[in-house]
């Protein structure tokens, strides 16, 4: 890595309802860009397998059960921050087990399609929210 900058690999997912609603996640305080909202997720272990790293932080953050299979790869964000570059895969998933509820203290919101560029997000999410609104 000399003279650049390292990766950070991150994992996300686009939990949509029955309603085509979105599920967002506000960023704790203490967090860096806390307060700015995003699509749940968190870093890859080393080891670990971009859905298994989901399906550990959705039990984590959100106390809810997914399985590798309700996860549908969707597109990726590719961002560079001033100390990092972020590789964030996102899926889409329409199918868990129990009620997402912040587990960390953060604030959560359903939003629809139209509803999403409503709320302020990281740099690496912003261009996510168009995609997601083309397919829902």
């Amino acid at each position: 890595m000399e003279g650049g900058i390292p990766t950070l690999l991150v994992v996300a997912v686009a939990l949509i309802d029955r309603d085509g609603r979105t599920l967002l996640a506000q960023r704790p305080p203490g967090k860096q860009m806390a307060g700015l909202w995003e699509f749940p997720g968190g870093k890859v272990d080393p080891g670990e397998t971009p859905e298994t790293a989901l399906i550990r932080e959705l039990k984590e953050e959100l106390g809810i059960d997914a399985e590798a299979s309700c996860l549908s790869p969707f597109t990726f964000a590719s961002h560079t921050y001033e100390t990092f570059h972020l590789l964030m895969p996102l899926y889409v998933c329409r199918v868990w087990q129990g009620r997402p509820s912040g587990q960390e203290g953060q604030r959560l919101a359903w939003a629809l399609p139209e509803e999403m560029q409503d709320y302020p997000m990281p740099p690496a999410d912003k261009p996510l929210v168009a995609m997601l609104r083309d397919l829902l």
